[in-house]
């Protein structure tokens, strides 16, 4: 498992290992420990999917504040996001600035969206399936 840090402090690409075979792969989608050698330490208490038929649904952008705030950690299961996390930190040097990312079910990567970023995506697929940790 591969973390990258991102234009925006705490925004995170994970780019999870597959491996192979004739017979398709295996990926390890979730690992606590990689994670929070990478920094990402949050606890994950709740999964969520969506699943959106037409190409270009929009979903977002949506946030929550303290002490509801959530982080994410999303992945697409079939289809293509364009995914964007916006920082809604007031004071912070990033505020209103966001990162845009790619993700589809082919290279199965993911986004870390920590607490005080707003989330948000755009299918750019048919049945497009999101699933996300928060």
């Amino acid at each position: 498992m591969r973390v990258l840090d991102l234009a925006l402090p705490g925004v995170k690409r994970v780019i999870p290992g597959r491996h192979g075979d004739d017979r398709g792969w295996f990926s390890e989608l979730y690992r606590a420990d990689q994670l929070a050698e990478a920094g990402i330490i949050n606890l994950f208490v709740q999964d969520n999917q969506s699943l959106s038929v037409p190409a270009g649904t929009l979903r977002g952008l949506h946030f929550q504040t303290p002490p509801a705030a959530q982080a994410k950690l999303v992945q697409v299961l079939a289809g293509a996001i364009l995914d964007v996390a916006v920082d809604i930190r007031r004071g912070s040097p990033t505020f209103g600035k966001y990162v845009a990312v790619r993700l589809d079910a082919e290279n199965g990567e993911q986004l870390f969206v920590p607490h005080g970023f707003a989330h948000g995506f755009c299918t750019l697929e048919p049945n497009t399936m999101v699933a996300y940790k928060v």
